[in-house]
């Protein structure tokens, strides 16, 4: 019974014989289609179904019981402590590198580079809370290393992900830290570098690692495990501006 009910909450349906359920980081939300296409030209059978959100409050579903075959993290912390207690059978292991960048609907002087959110005119700033994505904790820290984090902290605006961060950045806010990731979205071309756009500098921020679980030993599901850790997954997470090692 508490299953069905957790099955119910997150609007996912008993899963039958050639289904696997991920939980994926938001970052991922704009590469994860190209994966599973990918991933189905080999295994055409397999359907796969994705739930995104941030990596922290994915995590707390996984913890209470939802019914997961595989998570994606934005992170390794989160995998590893799943590891840790015994939730996820496969040690954690990095399958893409994560990077920031600064956005902006309006056209600004990003010569200034992250400097630029000092300015007086801007008064809101897109920002991933850093309680549950690991986006957010990135930014923060690239904040902290130049010195302006306590200057800028009163214009956060809080995304519970980084896709509701990038929504807010190019809405609410004035400007945004997102996952570079996203500027590859077909939808984001409009968006040009050095206008609308830069990526932060990589050395105010520890890379972001993201790893990669299995929470159910199953041959269709390790087959996928299998496919984003591969060189055909790779290209795929390198054409969504990633880093892969």
């Amino acid at each position: 019974m508490k299953r069905l009910l957790i099955l119910l909450a997150l609007g996912i349906s008993a899963l039958g014989a050639g289904t696997i359920n991920i939980a994926v980081a938001a970052n991922v939300s704009y590469a994860i289609e190209d994966l599973k296409q990918e991933f189905n030209k080999t295994h055409p059978d397999t359907k796969v179904r994705v739930t995104l959100g941030s990596s922290g409050k994915l995590t707390a579903q996984i913890k209470h019981g939802a019914p997961y075959d595989l998570f994606m993290s934005a992170n390794m912390k989160y995998p590893q402590a799943l590891y840790k207690e015994k939730i996820a059978i496969t040690e954690p292991k990095v399958y893409s590198l994560g990077s920031l960048a600064l956005i902006s609907s309006k056209k600004r002087d990003f010569s200034k580079g992250i400097n630029l959110l000092l300015d007086k005119e801007i008064s809101k700033i897109a920002i991933a809370n850093p309680k549950t994505a690991p986006y957010g904790i990135a930014a923060v820290q690239a904040l902290r290393n130049v010195k302006i984090e306590d200057a800028v902290k009163s214009k956060f605006v809080y995304g519970e992900s980084i896709s509701q961060t990038l929504s807010y950045a190019l809405s609410a806010a004035d400007i945004g830290i997102i996952a570079k990731s996203s500027l590859y979205s077909k939808k984001m071309s409009k968006y040009k570098e050095n206008i609308n756009w830069i990526a932060v500098d990589t050395k105010l921020y520890t890379p972001i690692k993201q790893g990669i679980v299995m929470l159910k030993k199953d041959a269709e599901v390790k087959a996928f495990y299998d496919f984003i850790l591969s060189a055909d997954a790779k290209k795929i997470f390198k054409n969504y501006g990633y880093s892969v090692q």
